[in-house]
């Protein structure tokens, strides 16, 4: 049981600083259908022998699809940056999966406020 624990934990570390390290790499990349995009990091999940990554984003503006191709172009560019950054011997590879729980949070938030004003006027 110590052994899962210990690995969950340096798993949940790798994984802050993949995250941490992911928000700075993607600032500097030059492609304009990812620097045009507000992107954030909102988690990743790294497998414990740590050859893959995935990483969780959320758009505040930009197009999915055009933000997610060149996340993909510059996967290349982005996991020798993380390499440069991190000190593990393995440099995960990284899948991008758009996540859309912030808009998702942000639908349910409306039409929670729409019934509400439903029945304020109904009260009325």
């Amino acid at each position: 049981m110590p052994v899962n624990r210990k690995n969950n934990h340096h798993n949940d570390r790798i994984n802050q600083e993949i995250s941490r390290e992911l928000t700075g790499i993607l600032r500097n990349i030059k492609d304009p259908r990812v620097s045009g995009a507000f992107i954030s990091i909102m988690r990743t999940e790294t497998t414990p022998d740590l050859k893959i990554c995935k990483v969780h984003y959320s758009l505040m503006s930009g197009d999915a699809k055009e933000v997610k191709q060149g996340l993909s172009s510059a996967c290349g560019f982005i996991r020798k940056e993380l390499a440069m950054r991190l000190n593990l011997r393995n440099t995960p590879a990284l899948t991008f999966v758009h996540d859309n729980s912030i808009e998702h949070g942000v639908h349910i938030a409306k039409l929670i406020d729409d019934v509400m004003k439903k029945n304020d006027n109904a009260d009325e």
